[in-house]
Formats: structure tokens, sequence, C-alpha cells
């Protein structure tokens, strides 16, 4: 699967998709939703409209990846993660055919979502994109409303070497005059959205242009305050295709997203005293926004737990990370993890230094270990560095 093994498990091609979705009598016709995508912020910002959507008292699919402890996280009903008797019960239903049509992880997932979003009967699911957008296999579905967040350079070895690129792959997901909300303009993508919208007579919001209230949220990091931007011209558009969902709605969705939905991951706060956060930005515009916050707090030495997976652009991410923390450098448990060895020699080209250990578990350890009461732990550089600790 894509999460563990990485480029050899992708597939860029919905054949597979629609042809079960037309195996399992089409589910994704049966409910509402909202398509996601976007580089960085399209998990906050699904799980922004799940709690607001839920708030307003609408039965809420909720379709994210990747899961940081337990599969189920994937796949949730009104913040409660699938059965596993539900997921044990689909696979063994369908198994044969994913065998002869040796389907993919992710297309599987996503089949069992649609399937049991069909079957819970819910008002309307939020759908984030697993990769890109154009060829993700979520996009068979036809939505109230599509979102981009943002555009970064990431997974670049499948979307394309340029924010054009990236772009046109992500804006894939338009469809025929559904309304598209971007949530940040960037100089090298506004001109593609403007044209592809054209194209497919798409009504068209960008988000940073209009001035919305910040709510209080639940979620900490600052760079939720784009998200929260973009989740709320969404909510605007639903409430002008009729669905009920007032301010009050609102406020109090935004300000439980982790309670309403059980988000986990972004700038958690593990502990005080020593102050412990993770999250769970992994590319270079992710981690631009984590470490300018983190670089906020109130400290007297910082700790960083550092591990990467192995196709990450060490020279885009390595040069954001500050020169005077003191580093414990990790491998996460997955075989598409970077070498901890080979981490620690390129980070020392950098001016970062620290020790190796063999685990993140071990990393961590010595942190705490080290850290004194005033001081602050960061974890992460990547999903599955931030998944062992939790």
């Amino acid at each position: 699967m894509y999460q563990r093994v990485g480029k050899a498990a992708y597939k860029a091609d919905l054949s597979n998709t629609l042809r079960l979705a037309e195996y399992l009598d089409h589910p994704e016709k049966t409910f509402k939703s909202i398509h996601v995508a976007g580089t960085n912020g399209k998990g906050s910002t699904s799980h922004m409209l799940a709690s607001v959507l839920q708030e307003a008292g609408y039965k809420v699919g909720l379709y994210t990846s990747p899961h940081l402890k337990d599969f189920r996280e994937r796949i949730k009903i009104n913040g409660s993660m699938i059965s596993e008797a539900s997921v044990s019960s689909f696979v063994s239903a369908h198994q044969s055919y994913f065998e002869a049509n040796q389907l993919s992880f992710f297309e599987m997932t996503v089949g069992m979502a649609f399937e049991e979003f069909r079957r819970e009967k819910v008002d309307i699911a939020v759908i984030e994109v697993g990769l890109g957008g154009r060829l993700d296999s979520t996009n068979i579905i036809i939505p109230e409303v599509c979102a981009i967040t943002n555009i970064g350079l990431d997974h670049t070895q499948f979307l394309g070497d340029t924010l054009s690129k990236i772009a046109t792959e992500k804006a894939g997901i338009m469809k025929k005059r559904v309304p598209m909300v971007i949530g940040e303009r960037q100089k090298e993508t506004t001109a593609v959205f403007k044209a592809l919208a054209t194209k497919k007579e798409t009504p068209i919001i960008f988000a940073e242009d209009k001035e919305v209230l910040a709510y209080e949220s639940d979620l900490k990091g600052s760079y939720q305050v784009a998200n929260q931007r973009t989740a709320l011209s969404v909510l605007e558009l639903l409430r002008e295709k009729g669905w009920s969902i007032s301010e009050n709605n609102i406020k109090a969705g935004l300000a439980k997203v982790i309670e309403n939905t059980g988000l986990l991951g972004r700038w958690q706060v593990l502990q005080e005293s020593p102050k412990v956060i993770c999250d769970t930005a992994h590319n270079k515009e992710g981690l631009s926004l984590t470490l300018k916050q983190i670089q906020k707090e109130d400290f007297e030495q910082l700790h960083i737990v550092l591990g990467v997976v192995s196709d990450k652009d060490l020279k885009q991410i390595l040069p954001l990370f500050p020169t005077t923390a003191r580093y414990y450098f990790c491998q996460p448990n997955i075989g598409r993890a970077l070498e901890v060895g080979l981490l620690q020699a390129n980070a020392s080209e950098f001016d970062l230094f620290g020790r190796a250990y063999e685990s993140v578990e071990k990393a961590y350890s010595a942190a705490l270990k080290q850290a004194n009461l005033e001081d602050v732990i960061y974890i992460g550089g990547s999903t599955f560095v931030v998944a062992e600790v939790l």
C-alpha cells in the first residue's frame, strides 16, 4: 500500500475504481458530498467541515488518509470510526473480486468508505483526496462543492515538478458547474484554475479574497487560519444551496473539531513541562509554517525528534530547521523510511546536529530524559514518526 511502500503502490488510473463502483452498484451516487484536495491543510479543512455539519444536525461521513494509529480512522460517521466488523465483512464479501482485479489498497478502501456511507445513509460525506486529484480514486463523485486548499511542491514524481503542473492535476477534481473554492491565491496557479474553471463552466471563489471572521478553534496551529477560511467559504456555498447551517453551528463546530471528529496529529500538545508538540507537516510549505510557529513558543532549549521518508527532498526541507535545536534523529518503522544515518549525515551539512537512534521510541525517550521543564520538544518530519509517538 502507498502509505508504507511508496511509489510502487501508486496507480495513476481511475479504471479500477470505475469498475469497482459499477460492481458495487454505485454507492457514490447515493449520498451528497464535498471533495477536498490540496497539498497541505486538506485533512484539517475536511475535519472542520465535518464538525460544523455534525453540529448542524446532519449525519456526516468523513473519508481521509493516511491514518495514524488505526486503519479505521480513514472512514468515520459523525466522528465514530467504521466498526471492525464492517471492515472485515466488506473484505470477506468482496475479496475474490479484489484479487481477480488486482485492486490497490487505496482503491479497496475508497470502495469500502462509499459502501459504508450508503449503508449508513449519511446526509453528506466530506471526501479528502488521497494524492493529486484528477486520477485519485475518490474522483468519481459529483459533489456539492469542491475545494483546493493550496498548491505546493510535494509528490513531484507523480504530479509534476512545477506548481502549475501540480495545480492542473489537483484541479482535475473540478466538475461541470459545481462551485470550486481555492484556499490560497498563488501567482503560478491562479491562471491554471481560472482557465479550467472557464472550460468546465465552474464558479470559482478564492477564499483568500474574502473577509471572514476568525473563529475560536481547538485546532491551535497558526496555519489553521487559512484552512478555516477555506472551510468557511465552502460552508457559505452550501448555505446558498439550501443546507441549513447556522452561525451557532459554525461557531460550535470550529470550536470542537477534535472532540467531534477525533482528528490527531495537528499541532497536538501531548504534555506540558516540558511541552511536547507533534505535527504531521512533512513538506516544505507545511514545515515552514509549523517551524515558524515553534519559534514563537517560550523555551530555554528546543529539542527536535526528526525522521523522514526516503523520497523526501532533504535540500528543500532541512534548511527550514533551526540550527540552535538539539536533534534526535530516528527512522520510522516502515519500508519507505530514510535510513537514520543518512538523515543525520545530510542534516549535518545544514548545521543540524544530534544523535541517531534506532527507533522513534528511543529518540523520543532520549528527548524526554534530556529536556528540562522549561524546554520544548517537537516531533515531526513525517506522518509515521508522529504515528509511532501517538
